[in-house]
């Protein structure tokens, strides 16, 4: 099951039937918040969501029931057209962080804590391990914070005289460096408009997506500088949306026009991309869930500007890097659903759900047959041979 929330405030369920019926997205909420939604992370039974108003809402989830809200905040610090770049649930609390740099912390029991980020920020990214934080922005380079001593220390908003440009803020564990200059000796702006960690056994790798349409993958162990640099991943207006999937090297690319592609992490080669859409993607969420054509496809949701819901299948990239997808192994979309608002963010729950299998159509004639038990041909064999003698 998935939750979308649209520019409306409302939030849905997607409920996908695997039988082969049409998919469902009902409404959950009944009274919505006149704000769009921005964020929503889900958490066994718990939802966090936040509004473009600044109000961040907890819910408990009985998938079976509508959502149930047990707390709600707003984050004071969030000014006009400031917006949030990120949130997500842990085992501490709730994350979550403006554009402008309010960093809060929100623990089950309602303590606070706060925190202060650099200006100008695109994206918010915390680990999986809930152990660091990642951030990139307009002219804000990839850097990599603790996540307890974020709030501890000192404000990293305000710039001192005595701190050099290139020295960490306390806190703060990594920081990238620009990459070099052009052919021309000119220095490239930054500008990162997406950030995702990558599955790593050390220290965290990171893959930035920038507005010049470049995908940027980086080893926090290794170097300051991208491992691997990938221009002109995006087509059109830079990269948007950027979402790791769940095949290894797998990663979804989408940009500000209407192409949404799956990329290999090996070698930065463009996989497959999805025909037919028709407006920029907003948001993407993939799954484990299997598809039930049986070539081990799994299903991935988007929402776009088009105001549709839309699930497609992905396949992992080809065993050997370089190698071409097959046609049989390229993802489509095999269902798009309309809504009457723009949706704007969709998640996954991260239930493991079984699909079930369509019905053969063979399976009622052998129903309506009748059963003969062993018992019966033996009484039909003796009397064969009573009438044979």
């Amino acid at each position: 099951m998935f939750l979308v929330g649209d520019e409306l405030g409302h939030l849905k369920a997607l409920h996908i039937n695997a039988s082969g019926t049409p998919s469902e997205l009902v409404q959950l909420d009944s009274d919505s918040t006149p704000s769009s939604v921005a964020a929503i992370s889900v958490r066994e039974s718990k939802v966090a969501v936040a509004f473009a108003s600044g109000l961040v809402t907890r819910y408990t989830w009985d998938r079976d029931k509508e959502l149930a809200q047990t707390s709600s905040w707003k984050e004071t610090r969030l000014r006009p057209q400031e917006t949030f770049v990120g949130l997500q649930q842990s085992e501490r609390g709730i994350y979550s962080c403006t554009s402008n740099g309010a960093l809060r912390l929100v623990t089950d029991d309602g303590e606070t804590s706060l925190g202060s980020l650099p200006a100008r920020l695109c994206v918010w990214r915390h680990d999986p391990a809930s152990q660091t934080f990642s951030y990139g922005g307009n002219e804000v380079d990839v850097s990599v914070w603790d996540s307890k001593a974020a709030f501890a220390s000192t404000d990293a908003s305000v710039s001192s005289s005595k701190r050099k440009r290139n020295d960490l803020f306390p806190g703060e564990t990594w920081r990238s460096k620009n990459v070099q200059t052009d052919n021309l000796g000119l220095r490239q702006p930054i500008r990162i408009t997406t950030l995702n960690y990558l599955p790593s056994a050390s220290s965290p790798q990171l893959l930035a997506g920038t507005q010049l349409g470049d995908l940027r993958r980086y080893d926090t162990r290794a170097a300051r500088r991208p491992i691997s640099q990938w221009a002109g991943i995006a087509k059109t207006g830079g990269v948007k949306v950027l979402e790791k999937g769940l095949a290894d090297h797998e990663v979804l690319v989408g940009d500000h026009g209407c192409n949404l592609s799956s990329v290999d992490l090996r070698n930065g080669r463009i996989v497959y991309s999805y025909k037919g859409l028709s407006g920029a993607i907003t948001s993407v969420a993939p799954s484990s869930l299997s598809h039930s054509d049986g070539r081990g496809a799994h299903l991935l949701v988007s929402t776009a500007l088009d105001r549709y819901c839309r699930i497609h299948t992905t396949f992992p990239p080809p065993a050997v890097a370089g190698s071409n997808q097959d046609n049989s192994s390229k993802g489509q979309v095999i269902e798009k659903i309309f809504t009457t608002s723009v949706p704007t963010v969709v998640a996954w729950d991260g239930v493991h759900q079984t699909p079930v299998q369509p019905p053969d159509e063979d399976d009622d004639v052998w129903d309506e047959m009748e059963n003969i038990g062993s018992d019966d041909e033996s009484d039909r064999r003796k009397r064969r041979r009573t009438e044979n003698k």
